[in-house]
């Protein structure tokens, strides 16, 4: 049976009152036409990149027996249209997000291909950075001025290819200071986000991408002391957990990205750090003061640590310390066993059992709260630890089994009395 004769009958037999019947009517409805509006933009957006690649692909076909001036005229042509089509779309479309979605992301693309095309046909001497910096910097404005997220999500992922392009796969350019100029550019539109539609999907995917881009990035500022980077990743983990662990009491008690990327980060820098090697080369670098002083990846570890310090002591102020997760101080505790490890290697005794403490602490917190991940990812965490040192050459083949055996029985038991406790709770 339809909605509308299943709410009539319910009315009818006295369950509900009329009133009830049209609210529900209304409910169901504006459901519906959010979820047409949502299609709507879909397609609008796809249609709009198959229409624009569709284009290259027809100019690209009979391009070699084209005359220069009327590649030229190619070349600024999706231009032209993108931009009428937006103009169009500010004048009368500006409140339909199909439209400010479909328009900006074409104009995207034909920034980039119009760029890549006339410097081709005039031989404009360039590289793929500067190419990347220079299509990011003029599509910047489409995303304020049409209120594009997708093309923000778009302009992301542009600038992270750059700093990646520029940095890290070529080694005779200097590191890619810019990009931290092309992300700061986008930050008000992300804050924008956050304050008016604080759930909705593309704040989501803003949550993804963004501090996953900083992750990608960060290492593109190293420059001779890359072993100061450790710190700096470790607090930005560390901002990462607490942000998240905030916001998600703001959104409907989900999880946000960013807890996500700083619970994992964390977890697996320590892991990292249980072995011996990068500690030998923290105590075998020799930091001087006048050096380190002009180094960024001091700077970064200095600005890193203190605003997560900051978030640390508000956190503890505005909820209690008694709520703390296991994970959002860590950051703090190995700040200072990595000064102790700047000169002893009981550095790595210490990270192990930092390690262990986090697995046993979220275990813990899984089995008092009945939750059945958090006690799990407790325990692979332990499971992780061990496995490391399974590989590690200096603990005997009897130790190592061991540790197995006993994870083993941890995971077993802990789940067991888990069930059991929920069990009992039915009966």
């Amino acid at each position: 049976m339809s909605l509308r004769k299943d709410l009539q009958e319910l009315r009818e037999a006295e369950v509900i009152s009329a009133d009830t019947e049209e609210r529900i009517q209304q409910y169901y409805q504006q459901k519906s036409d959010t979820s047409g509006n949502r299609l709507f933009v879909v397609f609008g957006i796809l249609g709009a990149t198959l229409v624009g690649l569709g284009i290259i692909l027809i100019i690209a076909h009979n391009w070699d027996e084209l005359s220069r001036p009327v590649k030229t005229i190619f070349a600024f042509l999706p231009l032209v249209i993108g931009q009428a089509i937006s103009v169009f779309t500010l004048l009368k479309r500006n409140e339909n997000t199909a439209w400010r979605e479909g328009s900006a992301v074409f104009l995207f693309f034909a920034i980039g291909s119009s760029i890549s095309l006339v410097s081709q046909i005039y031989n404009i001497p360039g590289n793929l950075s500067s190419f990347l910096f220079t299509w990011m910097l003029l599509s910047l404005p489409l995303v304020y001025l049409l209120r594009s997220s997708v093309t923000s999500l778009l302009y992301i992922i542009g600038s992270t290819y750059y700093a990646v392009q520029m940095s890290y796969w070529s080694h005779i350019t200097p590191p890619a200071y810019l990009y931290w100029l092309l992300l700061l550019l986008i930050v008000p539109y992300y804050y924008r986000l956050h304050r008016t539609s604080p759930t909705s999907n593309y704040t989501y995917f803003h949550d993804l991408l963004l501090p996953l881009s900083v992750i990608i990035c960060l290492g593109t500022i190293a420059n001779g002391y890359g072993v100061l980077l450790i710190i700096a990743y470790m607090s930005l983990f560390g901002i990462y957990y607490l942000v998240g662990d905030d916001w998600s009491t703001n959104q409907k008690g989900q999880k946000s990205p960013y807890t996500y990327y700083g619970s994992l980060g964390t977890i697996v820098l320590l892991l990292i750090m249980s072995y011996d090697g990068t500690w030998k080369e923290i105590r075998e670098q020799s930091l001087p003061f006048t050096e380190l002083l002009v180094a960024p990846e001091f700077w970064a570890a200095v600005v890193l640590s203190i605003v997560a310090g900051g978030l640390l002591l508000w956190h503890i102020r505005s909820h209690s310390i008694s709520k703390l997760q296991p994970l959002a101080p860590v950051f703090a505790v190995f700040i200072l066993i990595y000064i102790i490890g700047s000169y002893s290697s009981v550095a790595i005794l210490l990270i192990n059992v930092l390690i262990l403490v986090i697995g046993l602490a979220i275990t813990r917190n899984g089995a008092q709260q009945d939750h059945l991940g958090i006690l799990n990812y407790g325990l692979l965490i332990i499971t992780a630890l061990a496995l490391c040192r399974f590989f590690d050459e200096r603990l005997s083949f009897i130790l190592r089994g061991t540790l197995f055996v006993l994870v083993g029985i941890g995971f077993f038991l802990a789940n067991y009395q888990m069930l059991k406790k929920r069990r009992a709770h039915v009966e």
